[in-house]
């Protein structure tokens, strides 16, 4: 979609300086996937609730379909560089109208990851507090308090918040392989590959097993979101994207395999459903002992707060770019003096993060089954859409004009993306009782999914409204920079 050059030489800048390259951006991208996080929470829940044995082998499928989905993704980075990212893609593929639909769609999905961390991390941080220091605090107090510390590293440089990120990131990584090359010296059965055969894949509730894998991915194709600060957009942003889905999905699939080698592969399923979450820190002591599953209990609050801490920058670059382009208040599109970072944008999400968590503490409802469950799975359901459409729209850019690329990027790649992509979110729809842990029918498992198509209408009825109330903001949606 062309931009007229009057409306391109009179957007408003870009967010900062160009201080980060592929490191810093994989940062970014694989601490909002929260490695420990996932070691701890996610793949014993896997286990438990879906019975599926060779979850290990599904990360598997899951990186090779989203290696393929970077495909188009890197060659769109390549001709669009836009803080907006999925939203800026759609609506040079597709048209503003269904771009500004994508917008409130990767807003809500952003928001709702970020914010429902905050529960879990508000738990896991007053339980460990009480546990091992005596301090007993309410969850929300310490959910506030971490609201407070990603506010002020929002609000600095973005090449600062990498470095934090880099640290944190190595800490889990370092914790997480410790963790593995344990159960693999010591399996009560040996090292087994049971775990990694197509049978112990296929045996359980996929679809279900499908959808917890897919959530372990999110935020991987956040590289996009730091195009305009990044030192060479058209190689940083693919090259980082690249790598990460590459790291997440062979690390995982080897701690989920390393998990069911120090358990037992008989025996996962009916451990990962004694001990939930707390199976990484018992089979952390049974293996390598108390000391290492106490800080493997401290690193996961610290893992947390980098997810939180990534997803947070993502979405105040969204709120920026909307702001820019005059789909939101242009307030949001503002940058700060000394650090370039969108300030306003981080603080919009700052206050909205304030507002939910202490709208559940007043609610007095379980943090870790409501706040973190309800929202993350909602977000993780937006995002897997958001693939889908992108996929679509990088078929439509390139059909207008190739620029260059080849047929694998711009066609073969996105097409398949969009297909495997697109029956994972009907899978994940279908199977959102299982991810909410209620029952099927429930009408819980239907209000939550209602709120991204929702959004999705909102969007395109609000592109729509600016197309005939202020026909000069809708020329600018997805002009960028």
């Amino acid at each position: 979609m062309a931009i007229p050059e009057d409306v391109a030489s009179t957007t408003p800048a870009g967010t900062g300086r160009r201080r980060i390259g592929a490191p810093e951006i994989v940062f970014f991208v694989v601490a909002a996937s929260a490695p420990l996080t996932v070691a701890a929470g996610g793949l014993p829940t896997s286990f438990a609730v879906t019975g599926v044995v060779g979850i290990p082998l599904l990360y598997v499928v899951l990186a090779v379909l989203l290696t393929v989905f970077t495909g188009g993704y890197a060659a769109m980075s390549r001709s669009i560089a836009n803080a907006g990212a999925f939203y800026s893609y759609v609506t040079n593929g597709l048209g503003r109208v269904a771009g500004v639909g994508t917008a409130f769609v990767a807003l809500i999905s952003y928001n709702t990851m970020q914010i429902g961390l905050y529960g879990l991390f508000g738990f896991t941080t007053a339980d460990f507090l009480k546990a091992k220091l005596s301090i007993d605090l309410p969850w929300w107090a310490v959910a506030l308090g971490g609201v407070a510390a990603v506010a002020v590293l929002g609000f600095w440089r973005v090449d600062l918040n990498a470095r934090v990120l880099g640290v944190l990131l190595a800490v889990e990584f370092l914790t997480v392989l410790v963790f593995d090359l344990a159960q693999l010296a010591d399996g009560p059965s040996g090292v087994s590959a049971t775990s990694l055969s197509w049978d112990a894949a296929t045996s359980g509730a996929v679809g279900a097993a499908f959808c917890f894998a897919m959530a372990s991915f999110m935020g991987f194709e956040a590289a996009a979101l730091y195009s305009e600060e990044c030192r060479d957009p058209r190689r940083t942003v693919g090259r980082a994207t690249y790598v990460a889905v590459a790291v997440i999905g062979v690390f995982y699939a080897f701690t989920a395999w390393a998990m069911t080698v120090g358990a037992g592969a008989s025996e996962i399923i009916g451990r990962a459903q004694k001990d939930g979450p707390a199976l990484v820190f018992v089979l952390s002591e049974e293996h390598v002992g108390a000391l290492f599953a106490d800080l493997a209990q401290l690193f996961l609050v610290t893992s947390l707060f980098a997810a939180l801490l990534s997803f947070h920058n993502a979405v105040a670059r969204y709120f920026f770019s909307l702001g820019r382009e005059g789909v939101l208040p242009s307030p949001l599109s503002r940058t700060h003096d000394r650090h370039g970072s969108p300030h306003i944008g981080s603080l919009t999400q700052t206050a909205l993060a304030v507002v939910v968590v202490v709208a559940f503490a007043f609610s007095g409802k379980d943090p870790v089954l409501t706040l973190f469950n309800w929202f993350t799975n909602l977000g993780a359901l937006g995002v897997i859409l958001l693939l889908t459409v992108t996929s679509a729209a990088v078929v439509a850019y390139f059909a207008r004009d190739r620029r260059g690329e080849n047929a694998w990027n711009r066609l073969i790649a996105p097409v398949i993306a969009c297909l495997g992509l697109g029956a994972v979110f009907i899978t994940s729809l279908l199977n959102f009782d299982a991810l909410l842990g209620a029952e099927k029918g429930s009408a819980l498992t239907w209000v939550l999914p209602g709120f991204i198509f929702a959004a999705a209408i909102l969007g395109v009825v609000f592109a729509m409204y600016l197309r005939s109330a202020r026909p000069s903001a809708y020329v600018r949606i997805g002009s960028g920079a």
